[in-house]
């Protein structure tokens, strides 16, 4: 399928990290259809008077990008944080432009992103079953089909139309009532392999701020499918201890795409297939899962490599 259509729109969500936001928009403007999109910036208040410098950084780089068809930088007065930035930003952008594609200011595009994002909207726009594209995929060990169906939304390098996001829900607790009424608990979890309701209750507790959950669920409730490509279109660079909600780890990291990923119509439902091999990839990812409910940011391991780092520079210089 050929991009014959006016892009999406494309938004970003920004803070206070000027090196993440570099390499993203670097990475985006290498798109073919860079300098036919409409780029709309929204960058967040700071949270304290020590967070402002960063900040004013990064909005000073955000008025300065070239390369694309427009560019609009939305300074937000209050510190919207990560999850009211990103619905704000949502929404006004699909009531005015019916379509959009969304990027946080850690999600490195390839260079078919926009082409792959952009098919894909064209492509399902007018099926109500489809909610939303993923331009990312986990690094799974089984090989996935080129496109495929999971039921739920994303939100790593994604793309949604005004029609799906009406169904939105923001109140964690009203999804989660509905999630146990329902009895999907173990549905939603991946048949156990990841605990996404935990995720949620995180949320509702305050412990994360997260609008992620809450799309995916809302989702998911409503029986409305995410098309993802077989081979992930970017990379998140935000799991080196710098993310609000993160830690430090490798475990998302997988292969980009070398090609461009193809967008033909495929049957709407999900792939038994693909469900499985997200499942194993979950299974096998216990020790983040372990991190994540324990509210330790970083890794065992992570700690463990730092301290052998520290002990050799310190024995370096006993022995200089």
């Amino acid at each position: 399928m050929s991009s014959k259509f006016a892009p999406a729109p494309v938004v970003l969500i920004v803070y206070n990290r000027l090196d993440h936001t570099r390499q993203t928009v670097e990475a985006l403007a290498r798109n073919d259809l860079a300098a036919q999109t409409d780029l709309f910036v929204y960058a967040d208040a700071p949270k304290n008077p020590e967070a402002a410098p960063a900040v004013q950084e990064v909005r000073a780089y955000a008025k300065a990008i070239t390369g694309f068809k427009s560019i609009r930088v939305v300074e937000w007065e209050k510190n919207m944080r990560c999850a009211g930035s990103t619905i704000a930003a949502i929404t006004e952008i699909v009531n005015r432009h019916v379509k959009v594609i969304s990027l946080d200011d850690d999600i490195v595009p390839s260079p078919y992103f926009l082409r792959f994002m952009n098919d894909a909207l064209e492509l399902y726009k007018d099926d109500d079953q489809v909610a939303c594209v993923s331009g990312y995929v986990y690094p799974t060990r089984k090989k996935l089909p080129e496109t495929f169906f999971l039921r739920g939304g994303e939100n790593w390098g994604w793309g949604t139309w005004k029609r799906a996001w009406k169904q939105f829900n923001p109140d964690g607790k009203a999804l989660l009532k509905e999630i146990e009424e329902r009895g999907l608990k173990r549905d939603f979890n991946f048949n156990g392999a990841y605990d996404y309701v935990r995720m949620l209750e995180n949320q509702i507790s305050g412990k994360v701020d997260s609008w992620a959950i809450r799309w995916h669920a809302s989702c998911f409730l409503a029986r409305r499918l995410c098309l993802w490509p077989g081979t992930s279109l970017v990379r998140n660079i935000g799991f080196d201890g710098t993310g609000t909600n993160t830690g430090i780890t490798n475990e998302y990291d997988g292969e980009l795409a070398k090609c461009p990923v193809e967008v033909t119509r495929i049957p709407l439902e999900e792939s038994n297939a693909a469900r499985k091999a997200f499942e194993d990839y979950f299974a096998r990812s216990k020790s983040m899962k372990e991190v994540i409910k324990s509210h330790v940011p970083v890794p065992l391991k992570t700690v463990l490599g730092k301290a052998l780092e520290i002990t050799g520079k310190v024995l370096s210089k006993v022995r200089t």
